[in-house]
C-alpha cells in the first residue's frame, strides 16, 4: 500500500521535472546570427550580425603571443564560442574575482592596477588547436588598463575597454562563435572593404 503511494507520488513529479528541464532547454537558444572577428595583428574586434560588419572595437590580445599549451598566457586562435556570461547588470568598472563581483568599482586607466572588470564572455575552444580555451579560463573581458588596448597586453585572453565589452555584452549570446585569427580584417570579404575605413565607435 505505502510502495503504490509513492510510486503513484512520485511519477508524476518525475514526469512533470522532466517537462520543466526539457522546456527550459528549448529556451536555452545558440546565437547564430551573431559572431565575433578578432584580429591578432591588427589588435581589433570585428562584430558581425547575419553576416554583414556592425561595429569594430579595439582589444589587446596576449603579450606573449599566440597559442593553447597550458600555462603558456597565449592567446589561442582558431573557433571558438562563448560558453557563459558574467556580469548581467554589473555597473561599469566592476572588478571582477574568480567570476564574482568583489564590490570595487575602478574608473578607466585606475593607476597601479590590472584586474578583470565590467563583464566576462567565457570561450570554449571548438577546434583541436584551442581545445584547451576553456579550462585555461579564457575570457572577452574588460580592463582597467584601456591606455594599453590596440597593443598586445593580456595573459591570453581578449581585453576590451569597458564601455565596449558592455556594448558587445548586450549584443552577442551563449553560443556565439569567436574567431581569433593571425592575420588583418582587411584580408577578409565581405568585411574587407568595411575594415579599411571603420574606426572604433
Amino acid at each position: 500500500m505505502y510502495g503504490k503511494l509513492l510510486r503513484s507520488t512520485l511519477l508524476p513529479l518525475s514526469s512533470l521535472l522532466a517537462a520543466i528541464g526539457l522546456s527550459s532547454c528549448g529556451t536555452t537558444s545558440k546565437d547564430t546570427h551573431n559572431k565575433v572577428l578578432v584580429s591578432v595583428r591588427d589588435q581589433k574586434m570585428m562584430l558581425m550580425q547575419d553576416g554583414k560588419p556592425v561595429k569594430t572595437y579595439k582589444v589587446s590580445t596576449s603579450k606573449f603571443g599566440i597559442g593553447d599549451k597550458p600555462g603558456s598566457n597565449c592567446t589561442p586562435l582558431g573557433h571558438m564560442e562563448v560558453a557563459s556570461k558574467i556580469g548581467d547588470n554589473f555597473p561599469s568598472g566592476t572588478v571582477i574575482k574568480s567570476r564574482r563581483p568583489t564590490g570595487e568599482i575602478l574608473k578607466p586607466n585606475a593607476p597601479g592596477r590590472d584586474p578583470i572588470v565590467s563583464r566576462i564572455m567565457w570561450l570554449k575552444g571548438t577546434d583541436q588547436a584551442n581545445k584547451n580555451a576553456f579550462g585555461r579560463c579564457i575570457y572577452i573581458h574588460g580592463t582597467a588598463e584601456e591606455w594599453r588596448l590596440g597593443t598586445p597586453a593580456s595573459y591570453g585572453c581578449i581585453r576590451m575597454g569597458s564601455k565596449d565589452v558592455i556594448d558587445l555584452y548586450k549584443r552577442l549570446g551563449v553560443g556565439a562563435d569567436v574567431h581569433v585569427m593571425r592575420d588583418s580584417l582587411d584580408s577578409l570579404q565581405p568585411v574587407k572593404s568595411y575594415a579599411s575605413v571603420a574606426s572604433t565607435h
